[in-house]
């Protein structure tokens, strides 16, 4: 088993192999982290909100559901959720979300920032990534459509557990939105482990 950590607003990219699984720990509390992956064979095959929601017949993915690709071929299975609560609506924040939601010109840290920096080491380049798993990100849909981003279920030392289904270019983050993490940052936790 490997046992790694993510620093509040940082990000990671890594290789995980098929068969292997993926632990994502929130260590502290109520703090989110985005998700994504590619193909190792292929990069143009990413993980696909889309796929995955209509395959699954719901938008709240849990323990039991397939994450599928673009090209409708299983990417993880999702083996043990503590929470229950994750979403896969929204994209990884951006500068631009900071500047259109948030009101913020300023310079800040962002998930897409932290993602393709760290993805680049694998050659895929920032357009490529979409929306992503925002693991322990808790968003309520009202009757009407409108969007409510509220504060994580997860508790400190509650974790999804992941299987890769095929290999895979994982991308990872401990999120930067304030709003997506109850206000404050905190870091991820995350371990990798061989199959029995």
């Amino acid at each position: 088993m490997t046992k790694s950590r993510l620093e509040p607003q940082t990000g990671t990219a890594f290789e995980l192999k098929r068969g292997q699984t993926l632990r994502v720990i929130d260590l502290e509390g109520e703090q989110v982290a985005d998700l994504t992956a590619f193909a190792r064979s292929d990069p143009s095959e990413w993980l696909s909100s889309g796929r995955s929601i209509d395959y699954a017949n719901t938008i709240y993915l849990t323990k039991g559901h397939i994450l599928y690709s673009n090209r409708s071929r299983p990417m993880f299975t999702i083996l043990e959720d503590d929470v229950g609560r994750h979403d896969f609506l929204l994209t990884p924040c951006s500068r631009e979300t900071f500047e259109i939601i948030y009101k913020n010109t300023d310079p800040h840290p962002s998930c897409f920032e932290n993602l393709w920096r760290n993805l680049a080491e694998f050659e895929i380049a920032p357009d490529a990534i979409s929306t992503t798993l925002n693991i322990f990100m808790n968003v309520e849909v009202a009757s009407d459509g409108t969007l409510k981003i509220l504060p994580p279920r997860s508790q400190a030392g509650d974790a999804l557990t992941l299987r890769a289904e095929q290999d895979l270019i994982v991308g990872l983050t401990a999120c930067s939105a304030a709003l997506s993490n109850n206000g404050s940052f905190k870091p991820i936790g995350y371990e990798i482990t061989d199959p029995a």
